[in-house]
């Protein structure tokens, strides 16, 4: 067995996995005169190509910016995002619209090539005085030894440590090892429905085939199509629909072919766009979707879990990565304010559980708003209404996207305040079919004895 053993001071911290939440937090930590050590069972993406497996766009938002910023890797990130003003809706039948996220483009989400987001994050970490260990998969850990066990280079590679925190993603090796040791409960929900990404190439001329400065989404009901930009000038297309069931389905679209057809059928405009279709189809893989629970998040002083090994969600709210940056500024922070570890640990589980389970459940609930209600002429009456109450009562009506996406208030406290806004906006609207028949005085009443500002 190969040594590797550490002979850095006290101050010494283990991250399991090198993607983008333990790329960020080794920067963080390193930045506060931390030891960092960082383990990747992949080998280095700056030598070896990006081999992620996982979708290759990504939101990036408020919360994800400024754990960047405190990184100092938001300039260089920003170089190579796209900038989305809102949702682009492609109705099956009808003109085409874009739909603001916000009221400018103050506020606006960014498209960000995962692989690219990555190593970025692992060039800052490597500044900072991190060290990088790849090819090395966690196999084993003895926690009372305080010793992990790495597989790699057809040699088992041991390491000595203080404490490891699990920054390996939603089929976290670390939190396999944890399980015998402290009550998890983990438990994970699927949500029957799958994706298949595709791809919309650059026109002729090199430059993006459709607007660029958006998020597409082809809303069918129960299954629907997204595609976001990439700074190629290509886009990254994302079928979502049901594993099985009837027509459509995963299990009735097999092939290639088949695709062709649905396509035809119920995506026409998107026939001219993706070239490729019917290989992609068909080259791509099927992936599941769901969220995961857990009850507990650490073992004492040991070990922690942050980012998806702790808390999985579906991609529909665009906030898996920004919850994962906004729990790596969180625990750098509760690492400054204690001493010991088992109460730091304790005390970022403490704050972040609540919110991330409640952004779990927007996850949730955003993929019906995107794929259901973007052209339904309730949802955006409401919409329109939101948009007025936050003209007249800009501190106290917030609308719930901006809430979670360009704030940085605690999701549990966007949770809270959008299932009030939620029903003022339903009660309002009720049998309306414009804001010309709103009771104002009565809607400006709930609002103000409902909503405290903020």
């Amino acid at each position: 067995m190969a040594a590797e053993q550490n002979n850095s001071p006290s101050k010494h911290i283990a991250i399991i996995g090198a993607g983008l939440a333990g790329g960020l937090l080794a920067t963080l930590l390193a930045q506060r005169g931390w030891s960092v050590d960082v383990f990747e069972r992949r080998g280095d993406p700056r030598l070896h190509g990006y081999a992620g497996g996982r979708s290759i766009n990504l939101a990036l938002a408020e919360r994800g910016l400024h754990a960047l910023r405190q990184a100092g890797a938001d300039g260089e990130v920003l170089k190579r995002a796209v900038m989305m003003r809102g949702r682009f809706v492609h109705p099956l039948h009808g003109t085409p619209s874009l739909q603001r996220y916000g009221r400018d483009d103050s506020e606006v989400i960014w498209s960000i090539d995962r692989g690219e987001l990555n190593i970025s994050l692992l060039d800052a970490a490597e500044s900072h005085g991190a060290r990088l260990h790849f090819d090395r998969r966690l196999d084993h850990v003895d926690f009372d030894a305080r010793i992990a066990t790495f597989k790699g280079d057809a040699a088992d590679h041991a390491h000595s440590f203080n404490t490891l925190i699990g920054a390996d993603g939603a089929g976290s090796s670390l939190r396999g090892q944890m399980a015998p040791h402290v009550a998890l409960n983990e438990r994970s929900e699927w949500l029957g429905h799958g994706y298949k990404e595709l791809e919309i190439p650059p026109a002729s001329d090199g430059g993006f085939r459709i607007e660029a400065n958006a998020l597409h989404i082809w809303p069918r009901g129960h299954y629907m199509c997204i595609a976001l930009p990439n700074d190629e000038r290509n886009f990254t297309v994302t079928l979502f629909m049901p594993h099985e069931g009837e027509y459509p389905s995963f299990a009735k679209i097999q092939t290639g072919d088949d695709a062709q057809a649905f396509f035809k059928r119920d995506f026409p405009d998107m026939l001219s766009l993706i070239p490729d279709l019917r290989e992609d189809f068909e080259a791509n893989p099927t992936s599941m979707l769901g969220t995961l629970y857990l009850d507990r998040w650490h073992l004492d002083n040991r070990a922690l879990l942050i980012g998806d090994a702790a808390h999985a969600m579906v991609p529909f709210h665009g906030q898996g990565m920004n919850c994962a940056f906004e729990d790596c500024a969180a625990l750098a922070d509760m690492l400054d304010q204690h001493d010991d570890l088992a109460d730091a640990f304790a005390a970022f589980e403490a704050m972040r559980k609540p919110d991330a389970e409640a952004i779990q459940q927007m996850a949730l609930e955003n993929y019906i708003e995107m794929r259901d209600k973007v052209d339904d002429a309730q949802f955006l009456l409401q919409r329109e209404l939101e948009l007025a109450l936050q003209a007249r009562h800009p501190e106290r009506f917030i609308p719930h996207y901006t809430m979670v996406t360009f704030m940085r208030i605690r999701y549990s406290l966007a949770l809270q305040r959008s299932e009030i806004q939620r029903q003022i906006l339903e009660n309002a609207t009720r049998g309306l079919d414009s804001l010309n028949g709103v009771d104002w005085d009565a809607t400006d009443a709930a609002v103000i004895e409902q909503l405290h500002p903020l």
